[in-house]
């Protein structure tokens, strides 16, 4: 029995765009990807013929409309998602939207209140790919209570990806395009909420240690308008307590990590160069590396996902635009904290 044919519409080709969904969606039986707009002519005509792709479009709206399309790909930058998804869910589109979900919580809002308003097509966000392969195996030690109640979530992304202030202003350091966003606080708190209950209070403080940038498109520096460094403690549904430190300026930081300290034991995991899991009990001198089983290694299947949610073969887990309201909460909660320099309730009305 052959597949549901799904032509799919990419809008924004960027970096992950190639290097993850074009390949993820060419590798999937009755899949064709029909279209692609991407931010010039001149780049919508190279991945186009880079990747044999038939349509080319110079305006996303065009693409959407289009009757060869069923499902859109939306690959922009975050200023641009709520927008689209909203019309393409309106122009009877499926939508998978490149994470961040959006540039604050309003437009969160609206792009779940439009996926709600129709609900026959799938709606789906990229997942944060943080815990993908060692996530099923630490679900499973977390739920055979290996770590007892938890106690402590700590959050580490500090490192030195914006240290150097001759690196030309990144797009993600520009609020205009970034929103509240702020370099890997909402993906690693989307991996985070997987393991560990909601924060129900955020207290946060933030700062721009490299206030000015080289801006390649105007040949002058520019200021940056997304802090470089950010702390947050939190208080979680249940009675346990969080701790997040973000950095860009952390020259030798620890990188990407999260902790679970419980009653009973700990599990730590280090997400790079490769995901590594460690544990410990009270009676263990130190922690110790373990080895997850091949039968609990996750992998990406971001595009399976998609196409099986909308040929009505599986529902989508990973990202429902319902969790991305949810980590966008945090990351409007942490904003407001930080500029008020007071506490902040989650959820936010």
């Amino acid at each position: 029995m052959s597949e549901q044919p799904v032509r799919v519409g990419i809008v924004g080709a960027g970096a992950n765009t190639r290097a993850r969904h074009i390949p993820g969606f060419r590798a999937i039986d009755g899949v064709t990807i029909t279209g692609v707009c991407n931010r010039t002519p001149e780049s919508t005509k190279r991945v186009a013929r880079e990747f044999q792709i038939p349509q080319q479009y110079a305006d996303w709206k065009e693409l959407i409309a289009a009757d060869d399309v069923d499902a859109v790909m939306i690959g922009t930058w975050p200023n641009m998602h709520c927008e689209i998804t909203c019309a393409a869910l309106e122009a009877g589109k499926h939508v998978l939207t490149e994470a961040r979900m959006a540039r604050n919580l309003d437009e969160a809002k609206q792009m779940l209140a439009a996926s709600e308003a129709h609900a026959d097509r799938v709606a789906q966000i990229v997942p944060s790919p943080y815990g993908l392969t060692c996530g099923p195996f630490v679900e499973q030690l977390i739920g055979d209570m290996f770590i007892g109640e938890l106690r402590e979530l700590v959050v580490l992304g500090a490192d030195d990806v914006f240290w150097d202030y001759s690196i030309p202003l990144h797009w993600r350091q520009d609020r205009e395009i970034s929103g509240l966003n702020v370099l890997a606080m909402g993906i690693l708190h989307e991996t985070a909420l997987r393991w560990a209950p909601p924060p129900t209070r955020v207290f946060a403080q933030s700062k721009t240690f490299e206030p000015q940038r080289p801006n390649l498109q105007t040949s002058e520096y520019s200021d940056v308008t997304v802090p470089d460094s950010v702390q947050i403690v939190t208080e979680l549904k249940g009675g346990g307590r969080g701790m997040y430190h973000m950095s860009g300026v952390a020259l030798f930081g620890p990188g990407k990590q999260i902790h679970l300290y419980g009653s009973r034991g700990t599990i730590k995991v280090e997400f790079e160069p490769e995901e590594r899991v460690f544990v410990g009990h009270n009676a263990d001198a130190t922690l110790k590396p373990v080895e997850i089983p091949e039968e609990q290694c996750g992998r990406w299947r971001v595009e399976e996902e998609f196409i099986g949610a909308i040929r009505g073969q599986e529902s989508v887990s990973l990202t429902s635009f319902a969790d991305g309201v949810q980590y966008m909460q945090f990351v409007e909660g942490v904003a407001r904290s930080s500029e008020q320099g007071a506490p902040v309730s989650l959820p936010i009305a």
